[in-house]
């Protein structure tokens, strides 16, 4: 193409075939064979490269069904990426200059690892004898991007009492930096077996040889929010929903429908998943648009179930439980990367959430050091690492979804809320959402109850509503919720005054109380600006 302007390796390449063809006429008519190294192999020249990618129709295998019969052949399974080493230069075809002739020598290399030629034999009639002296020119060479990554089999495919298993993907060229720690994907490669490098190969040490897969096809099963594009039929779907009306509470309603009750709460996870407007100043200061929520209620009143349904819905989201936490599990550890052999990061829940939901369950079991980590993580959005001579800020703009029991098992009424809450006033202060579900008896809820749950275990899903309420399927719903996330509401001037009363009158009850139930600080004017963004979202406006 005449309008591409040529680069140092068009260049090169039209010296190359210049003496290429040079030399195959000096060949020619002396008589001589050329040495095999010194043509220029095919893949040097070739500036694409050839994936095969399955067809649509084919069968996705569990990790753990993959074994020894599909070495060598194409598989596609589904996974979720736990980590992702930084992208790193391969080298496919080093290229050898001879001093004496100024002739280039090429060598294709097909793995990781090569030994580098340093003197090569003459053994061609007619070239000569002894031993060429070769000099690797390494901007002649042709290097490829490089990463690989360790994939994790699906919670769903794991049997009971096992480790979810993992595998290695080597991602090259056009696949390189397609993926990130959290991603459901789906994958499609050639299995292979790694060989062994080094003092193991020389002492062949064991039979046993570890295995990869070479990626072809790489395919989000999940996209998150901003990279989703809707079809027509899912704005369709979308413009009718939104022409029958009461968007909110039905929408509302769809969220795990086959918990009964629970309607306020499930207005809250709704404005959770939608959030508000994340805004940056011009002197580099960010205003969160993400909406903090903490569930605190007393046992049996299905908030893990709910933390569960979301984490379902939610395309980035991340499910984990207090108790199983540790504050390094939560940001960033620093591990040894196999490859370099270097130290490196690997990211924690919050950090796999980025851009996400991140839901902790049995929140207030945490230790007191390992909560403290995720004060960062929900205001300013970054964890900030010193570790093993790494210093770095890493992203968190995630979505804290927290589910605790009160101080003493059940909710105390006897007693302050600050008592039963029992967490400390610099976490509470960041939620922007507090919810406490009481469980009191009650002979109409607990007849309706009973029955609902009744239904629910003989006919498998949530029972038809006597109101003729059709739940939303959750692809629907997170379809609507990409639409509703690509507005940016702002709160206008006429309202700025208002605003600014009923937060002076909050903090006025907060100081004539004499047992406060809560903490109204600054915090608490940008969540009811952020609850405010969320409904105008939902709206479309």
């Amino acid at each position: 193409d005449p309008e591409i302007s040529e680069d140092v390796f068009d260049i090169m390449m039209e010296q190359r075939v210049r003496n290429q063809e040079n030399t195959e006429t000096q060949a020619a008519e002396e008589g001589i064979q050329r040495h095999p190294q010194n043509k220029i192999p095919s893949s040097l020249t070739r500036r694409y490269d050839v994936l095969i990618v399955p067809r649509s129709n084919v069968s996705k295998l569990h990790m753990r069904a993959i074994s020894s019969p599909q070495i060598g052949g194409l598989v596609s399974f589904r996974g979720i990426v736990t980590q992702v080493t930084d992208v790193r230069p391969m080298m496919t075809v080093a290229t050898y200059l001879n001093d004496e002739d100024g002739k280039e020598y090429f060598q294709e290399i097909t793995g990781k690892t090569f030994s580098p030629i340093v003197q090569m034999p003459v053994t061609y009639p007619g070239v000569g004898s002894g031993k060429m002296d070769l000099q690797m020119q390494i901007r002649g060479s042709k290097f490829v991007k490089y990463q690989e990554a360790r994939v994790q089999e699906n919670p769903d495919e794991v049997p009971h009492g096992s480790t979810p298993r993992t595998m290695t993907i080597q991602l090259r060229g056009s696949l390189a930096r397609v993926i990130k720690a959290g991603d459901a994907v789906t994958i499609s490669g050639i299995f292979m077996p790694a060989p062994l490098t080094g003092k193991r190969a020389m002492m062949r040490s064991s039979l046993l040889t570890t295995t990869y897969l070479h990626a072809t096809h790489i395919l989000q099963s999940k996209m998150s929010y901003q990279d989703m594009a809707l079809d027509d039929s899912q704005r369709d779907a979308v413009e009718q929903l939104t022409a029958q009306g009461d968007t909110y509470s039905r929408l509302a309603g769809s969220i795990a429908p086959e918990i009964y009750g629970h309607e306020d709460v499930k207005k809250a996870l709704l404005l959770t998943m939608v959030g508000g407007t994340t805004r940056a100043l011009n002197d580099g200061m960010k205003l969160r648009g993400d909406i903090h929520a903490c569930l605190m209620g007393d046992p049996g009143i299905a908030k893990s179930q709910l933390l569960r349904y979301v984490a379902y819905v939610s395309p980035r989201a991340v499910y984990t439980t207090g108790k199983g936490s540790s504050g390094v599990g939560l940001t960033a550890a620093v591990v040894k990367d196999p490859t370099t052999m270097e130290m490196c990061l690997e990211g924690g829940a919050l950090v796999m959430a980025d851009k996400g939901i991140c839901c902790i369950d049995e929140f207030d079991k945490m230790e007191e050091t390992d909560r403290t980590a995720i004060h960062e993580v929900m205001e300013q959005q970054t964890v900030s690492i010193a570790k093993a001579g790494i210093t770095t800020t890493l992203n968190t703009r995630t979505t804290v979804l927290a589910a605790a029991n009160p101080a003493y098992g059940r909710y105390d009424i006897k007693r302050s809320p600050a008592e039963n809450i029992n967490l400390p006033a610099a976490l509470l202060s960041r939620f922007d959402l507090l919810w406490l579900m009481l469980d009191r008896p009650s002979p109409e809820a607990d007849l309706s109850l009973a029955q609902h749950v009744l239904a629910v275990h003989r006919e498998g899903r949530a029972p038809q509503r006597d109101t003729g309420f059709n739940p939303v399927s959750s692809e629907l719903l997170r379809a609507y919720i990409a639409a509703a996330k690509q507005y940016s509401p702002y709160v206008p001037s006429s309202l700025s005054e208002y605003v600014a009363t009923i937060y002076a009158e909050l903090r006025q009850e907060e100081l004539q109380s004499s047992v406060p139930h809560t903490y109204t600080t600054a915090r608490t004017l940008l969540s009811i600006l952020r609850l405010a963004q969320a409904l105008a979202r939902l709206r479309f406006a």
